[in-house]
C-alpha cells in the first residue's frame, strides 16, 4: 500500500521517530489511501464535469479494512473536494497504519518515557527488507533518472509536496537538484488520466491543509 510505503519512508529506522510533523504527515498518508482508491479504480477525481470532486466509481469493498473505512467515508459524501475530507480521512490512521506494520514484524513498537515522566512510544524499523526496495526504486528516478510506476511516482509527488525529499534521500550532494527532479516527477504525465489528477489534487490538499494549520497555529501563538 502506498500509505504504508510512505509512512516508513517518513519514519527513521534507528530512532523511531517522524521525520516531518503534523499534519502534514497525516494527510500526506490521506491522501495516499486516495491514490489507492483512484489507482484500484473506486474513485475518480471529478463529478458532473467539474475538476477537483470525489466521485465513487465502485463503492464495494476492497478487503483492506484501512481502505474500506476511508472508501465508506467517501460513499456517504460524495462530490466532496479532497481538501475538504482529507482532515477526516487522517483521524486515526497513522495508528492504524503503525498497529498494522508492527503487527506484521516490520516495525517494533517501543514504549517509554521523557524526562521519565511523559509516556511516548517510537517505531524503529525491525524488518527493513521492503522498505530497502522502495528506497530503491526512489533512488533510482531521483538520482539515476529511471522512469518511475506509478506508485513510485505518486510516492515522490507526496513527499515533495511535504517538501522531505532530501530528509528521505540523505546522501544527495545537490539538495536543491534532487528536490528539482522531484517536483519535475511530480508534474509530468507518467500515469494514466485519473491517476495524475488524483495526484495532483492530493498535492494540493495536503499543502492547502499544511497552510490552514500553520496559520492556525500562528494565530494561537500571537493571541
Amino acid at each position: 500500500m502506498i500509505a504504508e510505503d510512505l509512512l516508513l519512508l517518513l519514519y527513521d529506522d534507528e530512532t523511531g521517530k517522524p521525520l516531518t510533523g503534523s499534519p502534514g504527515l497525516d494527510y500526506a498518508l490521506a491522501g495516499a489511501v486516495l491514490i489507492e482508491l483512484t489507482l484500484g479504480q473506486k474513485l475518480d477525481i471529478t463529478v458532473d464535469g467539474k475538476a477537483g470532486r470525489l466521485h465513487v466509481l465502485d463503492g464495494a469493498p476492497t478487503g483492506d479494512p484501512i481502505l474500506d473505512e476511508r472508501l465508506a467515508y467517501v460513499v456517504k459524501r460524495p462530490g466532496k473536494k479532497p481538501k475538504d475530507q482529507i482532515g477526516a480521512l487522517s483521524k486515526r490512521l497513522r495508528n492504524q497504519l503503525l498497529a498494522r506494520l508492527a503487527e506484521r514484524g516490520v516495525l517494533e513498537q517501543d514504549q517509554g518515557t521523557v524526562l521519565g515522566l511523559f509516556p511516548v512510544t517510537r517505531w524503529p524499523a525491525k524488518d527493513a527488507r521492503h522498505e530497502q526496495d522502495v528506497r530503491a526504486k526512489l533512488e533510482s528516478v531521483l538520482k539515476v533518472g529511471t522512469t518511475p510506476d506509478e506508485r513510485t511516482a505518486a510516492l515522490i509527488a507526496l513527499l515533495s509536496a511535504l517538501n522531505v525529499v532530501p530528509k528521505v534521500v540523505t546522501d544527495a550532494v545537490d539538495k536543491k537538484a534532487l528536490k528539482k527532479r522531484a517536483k519535475e516527477i511530480a508534474d509530468s504525465d507518467w500515469a494514466a488520466a485519473a491517476v495524475k489528477k488524483a495526484v495532483t489534487e492530493m498535492q494540493a490538499a495536503v499543502t492547502a491543509a499544511i497552510v490552514v494549520a500553520s496559520s492556525a497555529g500562528a494565530s494561537a501563538g500571537s493571541s
